[in-house]
């Protein structure tokens, strides 16, 4: 963040993150009193008499001869950690003091809060009407579903908003491209990566970008960017000098996903293929069978996602627009089978699905939503005139004939050439760094 350069590398920290962070820490860590306090008293409460709940208790009593906050002890910690059920309260606990931040890291269950806690929305502000002849810049705000009370200013520089395209997000980065220019800018913080222009295009200079994503984090030593065109799929291993080249004959990726370290794209024909990065870049045809219900149609605008160890298919079918009747059909890739095969499923039990409008933001998972006051099997889906609806997935009922449901809102992907409202967790979850 210092502006150092690693090969052709370029590194732009915005002197506006530290207040945004201060902003955050303000939130959230006089509540932690009262948790740190809550947390003790379960210590004591959830283990049965035996050596841990001795442990436990001197570790209580230990705490309050500790001179600051920045001397509690990991366990406590950890177990804070634990109980927080938004991706925002974690950011500010790590950005607190460089103990927590440690202790964050630390956290035996790092890896799966992107599954625990539900992603943060990037909101673009209604357009306001021009003032004096001039349009009023873009703004996009921080919208936490576990707290819809919170609401932070995203800090992306204006100058990117207006003059390069958006083209996709991933661990999260927002990517840009400017014709053979690209830029990827922190979601949270603004710093910003600009990659080597890409080879001469030969296609006009309004090139679409179909499927943009990182292999792995920015900090990774194998992180490679991935750009999807007309015609190629451009590869980036990131700190390198240059792109790599994969000419594409009839296939257009328009998404790529990671199952159990396997790399998995969709075409336009939604064909899926598995990818290979090395020793070159590859695609080979995955043969799949379809067993059980009706085979979608591109019209319903599918779309990958991964829970956990699974592999879904989303699709998005409106029965009647007069009515507002719809319905989101759910299958299930079993690679166990020879074709592997896409088994159609009822519902989706403990997990609840996050989808953007555009379609080249990645779709996310959360299990138990209840825990931070979502519902399951639904799907929360990005809207221009509200934050966000909500869908249930599979054969249930819409939410239209639930009472608790407010009002439908028409669900559609598309590509934009803007950012729109989407759906991200901080780039700091994925991360190894302390």
């Amino acid at each position: 963040g210092d502006g150092k350069k690693k090969g052709n590398q370029r590194l732009r920290q915005p002197p506006t993150a530290p207040a945004g962070r201060r902003r955050l820490q303000r939130t959230i860590v006089p509540g932690l009193h009262r948790l740190c306090t809550s947390t003790r008293q379960e210590f004591v409460i959830m283990h049965s008499p035996s050596k841990r709940l001795i442990t436990s208790m001197s570790k209580r009593l230990a705490v309050s001869n500790l001179q600051g906050w920045a001397d509690l002890p990991d366990d406590l910690l950890h177990s804070i950690v634990a109980l927080l059920g938004s991706s925002l309260d974690l950011l500010a606990f790590a950005a607190t003091c460089r103990p927590w931040r440690a202790a964050f890291f630390s956290h035996p269950s790092k890896s799966t809060l992107c599954f625990s806690c539900p992603p943060v929305l990037i909101r673009q502000n209604p357009i306001q009407p021009p003032s004096n002849g001039h349009a009023k810049p873009q703004r996009f705000n921080l919208v936490d579903p576990s707290n819809t009370g919170t609401n932070y200013r995203c800090q992306i520089r204006e100058e990117i908003l207006q003059k390069f395209y958006f083209a996709g997000s991933s661990y999260g980065q927002l990517i840009f491209f400017r014709h053979r220019c690209c830029l990827v800018v922190d979601a949270f913080s603004g710093a910003e990566v600009s990659p080597p222009c890409l080879p001469e295009l030969n296609h006009n200079v309004f090139e679409s970008y179909y499927c943009s994503t990182l292999t792995a984090p920015l900090a990774s030593p194998n992180s490679r960017l991935l750009a999807s065109t007309k015609s190629s799929l451009f590869d980036w291993p990131v700190g390198s000098d240059s792109w790599s080249e994969l000419k594409l004959s009839n296939v257009q990726v328009r998404q790529i996903v990671e199952l159990n370290g396997q790399f998995i794209a969709m075409d336009d024909h939604m064909k899926i293929y598995t990818l290979q990065l090395a020793p070159q870049l590859g695609l080979q045809d995955l043969p799949i069978e379809w067993c059980g219900g009706k085979i979608p149609s591109m019209d319903s605008k599918p779309f990958l996602v991964v829970c956990r160890d699974m592999l879904l298919m989303v699709c998005y079918s409106l029965v009647s627009l007069f009515r507002g009747s719809s319905f989101c059909t759910l299958h299930r890739l079993d690679m166990s089978t020879n074709p592997a095969k896409w088994v159609e499923m009822k519902k989706l039990d403990n997990w609840a699905l996050f989808v953007a409008a555009d379609i080249r933001t990645p779709p996310f998972s959360c299990v138990n939503p209840e825990r931070w006051g979502g519902r399951s099997n639904c799907l929360y889906y990005t809207h221009h005139s509200e934050p966000w609806g909500v869908r249930w997935l599979g054969n249930e009922p819409d939410l239209l004939k639930d009472p608790s449901a407010s009002r439908d809102l028409v669900f559609g992907r598309n590509m934009w050439r803007y950012p729109q409202s989407l759906w991200v967790y901080p780039s700091m979850f994925y991360s190894d760094r302390k």
